[in-house]
């Protein structure tokens, strides 16, 4: 449900940065007629923002990659960021994130020394205001069409809010929070081509630190590394999601992500779990990977955990910032 409260002017763009974007938690219900998800990458620094502000689940936020977006506060509210750590600084004072502050009209919020991490997630109280397309207020880049204008934001470009209530200052502690890491561990369950992978090509995948080449964007990363060979690689093209793990011609993973496409046709060796995306989401080129095979009662476990952080937070939420 999608909220109907007015819109006001919220920040007008000083400089875009390397890419920001409007995402929400995707679009679901349409990859049978060939429509991606999208959404946020890291979907547990996306949840963790609208819980601290007390927005609805699917309030959209600003996901904003690496370092160089300079914002100018046009209307008094309340924000968070969280996800990478990107320097966030709130005038000429640093700005932690994974808490809620006030923000005041003339002041300006930027992202100028990343410290840490690929993408941070910029709340705001309400949630940014733009119009669904097909049930959701995510970019796709590719196709050019939701979020703001189908594209990533522009100097000049005027970002609204709904107006909603000021939820209190909360904060997010640090144990609450996915281990991000320039080298994770990437657990993963068996896809349904495990069985064309030989024995050895399995312990060697899981043997195997990646790296992520230059070719990675929010469709999905090319692996750098030992290759893997499938017998049997001429398959018909089925369903693939967020998490998968393709092996085409040549041997060298495709790890796929939230733009991925939605039918593929190279054997998938595995999938990697929806509680280890979020480490994947902060990565960029030149970082590594490893993956480790899991059963579904880990998976679910894993999943389980995270969300028990973030119950555990909403009642763990304290007046004041303390950071």
């Amino acid at each position: 449900m999608y909220s109907s409260s007015p819109k006001q002017p919220i920040f007008e763009v000083l400089q875009a940065g390397l890419q920001t974007t409007m995402q929400d938690g995707g679009r679901r219900g349409y990859r049978a007629v060939g429509v991606p998800e999208s959404g946020a990458l890291d979907r547990f620094a996306y949840r963790a923002a609208n819980m601290l502000l007390s927005n609805t689940p699917e309030a959209a936020v600003l996901e904003v990659l690496l370092s160089g977006l300079r914002l100018r506060v046009l209307t008094a509210t309340i924000v968070t960021v969280t996800g990478a750590d990107l320097g966030a600084m709130l005038d000429d004072s640093a700005l932690p994130g994974w808490a809620t502050y006030t923000v005041e009209a003339g002041q300006q919020l930027a992202f100028m020394h990343r410290q840490r991490g690929a993408r941070a997630y910029l709340g705001v109280a309400g949630g940014i205001a733009v119009d669904p397309v097909l049930s959701s207020r995510s970019t796709y880049l590719p196709d050019g069409w939701g979020g703001f204008e189908g594209r990533a934001l522009r100097r000049g470009d005027i970002v609204e809010a709904y107006q909603g209530q000021r939820p209190r200052l909360r904060w997010l502690p640090p144990e609450h929070r996915p281990p991000y890491s320039s080298m994770p561990e990437l657990r993963s369950i068996a896809g349904p081509h495990l069985h064309l992978f030989h024995a050895g090509a399995i312990k060697r995948w899981q043997a195997t630190t990646y790296t992520l080449s230059n070719e990675c964007d929010r469709m999905g990363y090319r692996l750098k590394g030992t290759g893997l060979d499938a017998a049997g690689t001429n398959l018909p093209s089925g369903g693939v999601l967020p998490g998968v793990v393709q092996v085409p011609p040549g041997g060298a993973p495709i790890l796929l992500m939230a733009d991925a496409q939605t039918t593929g046709g190279y054997p998938i060796i595995g999938t990697v779990i929806g509680a280890d995306l979020p480490l994947a989401a902060q990565l960029l080129p030149g970082d590594q990977l490893r993956f480790r095979l899991v059963g579904l009662e880990a998976a679910r476990g894993a999943l389980h955990d995270q969300q028990r952080w973030l119950q555990t937070v909403q009642e763990m939420m304290v007046e004041g910032a303390a950071v």
